[in-house]
């Protein structure tokens, strides 16, 4: 579904009377066997007013592309959040295991515990710093002409 999309999702919810609501990017179908996140689509899901959350480990899967299980692409976890934490992400989604190859569940796409640490603590430094340049500067949603 569409970022801006995600706004009837919400109303929907809404209207059974859930206002607890995460609202979650994974990457979308591009070319072939690949998901790719555009990061626009946080700010605009944002505009709903609810959390968005970055699934790091999904993202990065490339469905079906071995066959019969998916593949992925675990060195692009570390740039991929740190970039959606520059994006002033409320959540973050992400699956680790002490030996990925031998993960009963995704063992293409999961991130290997040893670099969990220090790829949370680079994104946890990117998110403050956005708040810091925010509270200095204000709204960062800036449209150049």
């Amino acid at each position: 579904m569409s970022p801006w999309n995600m706004k009837n999702s919400c109303r929907k919810l809404e209207a059974f009377g859930n206002d607890q609501i995460l609202l979650t990017d994974r990457g979308t179908f591009f070319g072939y066997n690949m998901l790719i996140n555009d990061m626009r689509a946080f700010p605009i899901m944002a505009e709903t007013g609810y959390p968005v959350c970055y699934d790091a480990t999904h993202s990065i899967q490339m469905p079906t592309s071995m066959g019969n299980i998916s593949g992925g692409q675990r060195e692009y976890i570390p740039h991929l959040t740190r970039a959606a934490a520059a994006t002033g992400i409320d959540a973050m989604f992400m699956e680790v295991h002490d030996d990925p190859p031998n993960a009963l569940s995704d063992a293409n796409t999961v991130l290997d515990i040893k670099y969990f640490e220090v790829v949370l603590a680079q994104a946890k430094a990117i998110h403050d710093a956005r708040r810091e340049l925010k509270a200095k500067w204000g709204d960062d949603n800036v449209h150049p002409e």
